[in-house]
């Protein structure tokens, strides 16, 4: 059964039970809501809450825990000498999902029937065919080890969902009727509705939790294993980035410094592009616009902030890169030798980080009492000499924290340098050439058919690490920033 169709009878049900629930209750107390202990809506939603909450949970954990179990018992009946060479288990367990997915469409589509599909007797030849008539390609690598535990895939797959429909639709049924004949007059349901909500809302304040402890855990062992087989050493303090396949010939050497020494050149210059921009909006806004320009002008400049990060990147690559080069290039100044760069991507993403700087400082700004500017008007000050000598000292320490948190955002990003600043590692002053960040780094080395028990593949954690701390050391500091201002002037 489909896990929609499932979702939809346990909705049915909830709906149902929630009818019934209240009218049990009521019928209890005679017709009279006033002999209830709680409105009779509690009643309803106690019977609802019951037959979805549990149900929806071993629902999911289902869902999660089941793809695992499976490939897990596939991966185990897979002989080790049955592994292709050049290969990994890890990628032949991905072409048995493929092909597996390949015969749940030919079942689908009519080209093959059930039995034919789930047989691990059936002809492999036979099989190839009937998948390739619909369509599905499977390529030259695929052989009947592949296809033998893709139909296997395939059958346990099947009776899983077939255990799961049981086992979540008995748990809404138990439910159901569990809270239905608890339905009395006598019986507590808004004690027992807003003790549930509680703990759902605990459950999801957990589940955030939980999943930032997950992040940092898989990025501790990982960044563990990358250092048992490579040197911290050479990795933190190696002056050279040229990581070498298996296979490719050479040795790696995968030193962070030139990584570190483009993702910070990058921002600084996106934040010599965002932070007198934005500081100066700020200002503009709040001290000097009226309202009519001030709710037309700071939606405006929000609105940066809602472009996709891929759309900068295409700017960056399309516009600003040919532009810069015009300027720069050989028939220019002749600095620049080609569109992607450390300037591009810079300017590019500083326009990004405009409205982060804006609004954060205009917040801020706003924030600093009236009666400050009251009295340095007062004493004869003028509005300018007010902002110079007043406000901006007093709202400093804000303006700080929101140029971190922007910075924080700089260091992080992905696209913008993948498309405006190239993918050369090398360390260098000159900023119309092209360099790369960590974070494109990331991209590269996690992307393609790669061992992820090899160091090529496992630095990627490293890295993601490293950018964890200093990203974490940012906002920290920044929150810090922030939290001590707003408690000086709250």
């Amino acid at each position: 059964m489909p896990v929609l169709w499932i979702v939809i009878i346990i909705l049915a049900m909830a709906a149902i039970g929630y009818v019934m629930g209240r009218q049990r209750a009521l019928a209890s107390a005679g017709g009279d809501p006033r002999n209830l202990h709680s409105l009779p809506s509690y009643y309803g939603s106690s019977v609802a809450i019951f037959t979805m909450v549990f149900s929806f949970l071993v629902l999911i954990v289902w869902l999660i825990v089941q793809p695992i179990v499976i490939e897990n018992q596939v991966a185990a009946n897979i002989p080790p000498e049955m592994v292709r060479e050049g290969s990994t288990l890890g990628l032949m367990m991905s072409d048995v999902r493929r092909v597996a997915d390949g015969l749940d469409q030919a079942v689908s589509q009519g080209a093959m029937d059930p039995e034919a599909a789930s047989n691990i007797r059936a002809e492999f030849t036979d099989v190839r065919d009937r998948l390739g008539a619909i369509g599905v390609a499977l390529g030259s690598d695929v052989g009947p080890a592949v296809l033998r535990a893709a139909q296997r895939y395939r059958s346990l797959n099947a009776t899983g969902h077939m255990f799961m429909a049981v086992v979540v639709l008995g748990l809404a049924a138990a439910g159901f009727i569990l809270a239905y004949l608890r339905s009395h007059k006598d019986f507590r349901a808004r004690n027992v509705v807003e003790t549930t909500i509680r703990y759902l809302l605990i459950g999801a304040a957990s589940i955030a939790i939980l999943t930032t402890i997950g992040i940092v855990l898989s990025l501790v062992f990982n960044t563990w294993e990358f250092f048992r087989l490579y040197s911290w050493t050479e990795f933190f303090f190696g002056t050279t980035w040229s990581p070498s396949f298996s296979g490719r010939g050479g040795s790696s050497e995968l030193g962070f410094v030139p990584l570190l020494w483009g993702t910070l050149y990058i921002s600084f210059i996106a934040l010599a592009v965002s932070v007198p921009i934005g500081l100066f909006a700020a200002i503009y806004l709040s001290e000097y616009a009226g309202p009519h320009m001030r709710a037309i002008a700071k939606p405006l400049i929000e609105v940066l902030a809602g472009i996709p990060t891929i759309v900068y990147g295409l700017f960056a690559l399309l516009t600003v890169g040919p532009m810069l080069l015009s300027v720069f290039g050989e028939g220019g100044l002749g600095w620049m030798q080609a569109g992607t760069a450390v300037m591009t991507a810079g300017l590019v993403m500083g326009i990004m980080l405009i409205p982060f700087v804006s609004s954060l400082s205009d917040d801020i700004i706003n924030a600093v009492p009236q009666a400050m500017r009251d009295g340095s008007l007062g004493l004869g000050a003028t509005h300018s000499e007010t902002v110079r000598q007043v406000i901006l000292p007093a709202a400093l320490p804000g303006i700080v924290g929101a140029i971190l948190l922007a910075a924080s955002r700089a260091i992080g990003e992905t696209m913008i340098v993948v498309l405006g600043a190239g993918a050369a590692a090398k360390l260098s002053l000159n900023p119309f050439e092209a360099m790369t960040t960590v974070t494109a780094k990331i991209v590269s080395q996690l992307t393609g058919d790669s061992d992820f028990a090899s160091p090529e593949a496992l630095v990627a954690f490293a890295l993601g690490m490293t950018l964890f701390v200093i990203t974490l050391g940012l906002n920290i500091l920044a929150l810090y920033i922030v939290r001590k201002y707003r408690e000086q002037y709250d």
